[in-house]
């Protein structure tokens, strides 16, 4: 047994080192972001906010909420604890034998999955785009490219899975950097490919299969290096398999809830007027920059960690790891939904009105951006507070939670889509996504795993003052409308990053005013 070879480290290494991972997660998840909106730029230049673009996001928008429920929900989340576990308590010859038989059982499973959906694409597409049903010609657009991105989830899927890997023996980087390479395959068919086909926007559907393939391929090296790559070893009465397999059933409601509610919102949106999908995706993208930068990349470092103090018994290293995440949160979900409230517009009008890309879609973008953004911090509370369940190998009280909170989100999108349209789904998943991390803390608290110390009156009041201080100086600052629909992109870039970098230093001048720095991150005892 190597318990006592890997106890934990002393808390203050421990938590230096959380610190660092995250801060190396972060710079690769901010590089996969930035080309992210590159690549997003290029599509909405080169095809607008329109029937043809909806109909790619549908067709992707299918295996991509699958693979964000194995990669960054339910696989991760079943699989990271049973892993640590077996690193602790049995040794690298058991940890391998158990990556075998997961990957094999992953890769029938998931393989046979997409044989059937490609054979069905017609069929999949009537049920998460129903409102295409009036429209055949889109229908037929979305079902041919659907066809083409679904072998995206298993090989995606076996990509996440190495990175859960890769994690847990603390080479972040690795799966940090992977997302990266789907954005520049897609870049590069929408450049090259497009001109050479008969129906350009199919060029993004190829982008997404090329990428599958080259993700999966570029971690192959790093997993040789640890002696993890996989072999084939089916066993499906392995007590390991059969433990993941048990726990990621029930996962697949718990931290990805937010994930099912915005593909609810796709389905609602296709019966609503053309474009309004690709708003809510340009919306959508924008809010994933500040979540994947903290919100998942906390979320991703704290699990094997949980995990680990989970099974050496450390009850108070638990919670204190908690408290550093929620506090890295808070401090940073916080004054980015209050900056993407102010700055909406001109962050759209900057990046993507040009083009295709008309001054109507930054305008409809715009309202469901403020609407969204509204909920960036309980996106991020709920990939911190799940892993408290799942690293404890919990997974029913997230579903239960989820299946409230994707309940209250249906209610929440009738009682608005009607009046609202599109910006109405945006309001439904910010209310349900609050109702999920709220739940999710009750239940931590109620078991007196995690509760907030009396510290946490401080510091909200010390970041409030901050916030209200930065909201103020921007709204000062910014230029009106007419300067945003007006100027040169490359002009607007300039004074957009300008606002950015003033809001930020404002912000953290604030802090410092209140006796808040940046080292007080680090994890004290």
């Amino acid at each position: 047994m190597q318990a006592a070879a890997e106890k934990s480290p002393a808390p203050g290494r421990q938590r230096e080192k959380l610190w660092r991972s995250t801060l190396v997660l972060s710079a690769m998840t901010m590089l996969s972001r930035i080309s992210g909106m590159v690549r997003d730029m290029i599509y909405l230049d080169l095809y607008g906010a329109n029937a043809m673009m909806d109909a790619f996001l549908v067709a992707f928008r299918i295996p991509n909420f699958l693979r964000r429920l194995f990669a960054e929900g339910a696989f991760a989340q079943a699989f990271v604890p049973v892993l640590s576990e077996y690193k602790v308590q049995r040794g690298d010859k058991e940890v391998k034998r158990l990556v075998n038989k997961l990957a094999s059982a992953l890769t029938l499973v998931l393989g046979g999955l997409a044989i059937l959906a490609m054979a069905g694409a017609p069929w999949v597409i009537d049920v998460f785009a129903p409102g295409y049903h009036a429209y055949p010609q889109r229908h037929e657009l979305a079902s041919s490219m659907l066809k083409l991105t679904f072998p995206y989830l298993p090989l995606i899927s076996l990509t996440a899975f190495s990175g859960a890997i890769l994690n847990s023996y603390g080479r972040f980087w690795v799966a940090g950097f992977t997302p990266v390479l789907l954005n520049l395959c897609m870049i590069a068919t929408a450049w090259w490919l497009s001109p050479l086909l008969a129906v350009p926007i199919k060029a993004l559907a190829w982008g997404v299969l090329i990428a599958g393939v080259v993700q999966l391929l570029f971690q192959i090296p790093f997993l040789a290096q640890i002696n993890m790559l996989p072999r084939w070893q089916l066993d499906w009465k392995d007590e390991g398999v059969r433990r993941v397999l048990r726990l990621m059933v029930p996962a697949l409601f718990g931290v990805s809830v937010s994930q099912i509610n915005l593909l609810l919102d796709t389905v609602l949106a296709t019966f609503l007027p053309a474009g309004s999908v690709s708003w809510l995706y340009t919306a959508e993208r924008l809010t994933e920059l500040p979540l994947g930068l903290i919100g998942i990349a906390v979320g991703t470092v704290i699990l094997p960690s949980l995990s680990n103090r989970h099974a050496e018994a450390d009850h108070h290293a638990f919670a204190g790891t908690l408290d550093w995440a929620m506090t890295v949160v808070v401090m940073v979900g916080v004054p980015a939904s209050l900056a993407m409230q102010v700055l909406a517009e001109p962050m759209l009008a900057t990046l993507f009105m040009h083009g295709h890309f008309s001054a109507l879609a930054v305008e409809q973008s715009a309202a469901a951006l403020r609407a969204l953004s509204g909920g960036i911090l309980a996106f991020m509370l709920i990939k911190v507070l799940a892993p408290g369940y799942y690293s404890r190998q919990d997974t029913r009280t997230p579903v239960r939670i989820g299946i409230i909170a994707m309940v209250a989100n249906m209610v929440f999108n009738l009682m608005l889509v009607w009046h609202f349209k599109h910006v109405g789904l945006a309001m439904a998943s910010t209310l349900a996504a609050f109702v999920n991390a709220g739940l999710l803390y009750r239940g931590l608290h109620q078991r007196k795993v995690y509760r907030l110390g009396g510290h946490w009156r401080r510091l909200l009041l010390q970041f409030g003052f901050a916030n209200v201080g930065m909201v103020v100086f921007l709204e000062w600052l910014l230029p009106n409308s007419a300067f945003w629909l007006g100027h040169g992109w490359h002009y607007k870039l300039l004074i957009l990053m300008a606002l950015i970098m003033a809001g930020a230093l404002i912000y953290f001048l604030l802090l410092a005013v209140v006796g808040v720095r940046v080292g007080h991150l680090r994890f004290k005892h």
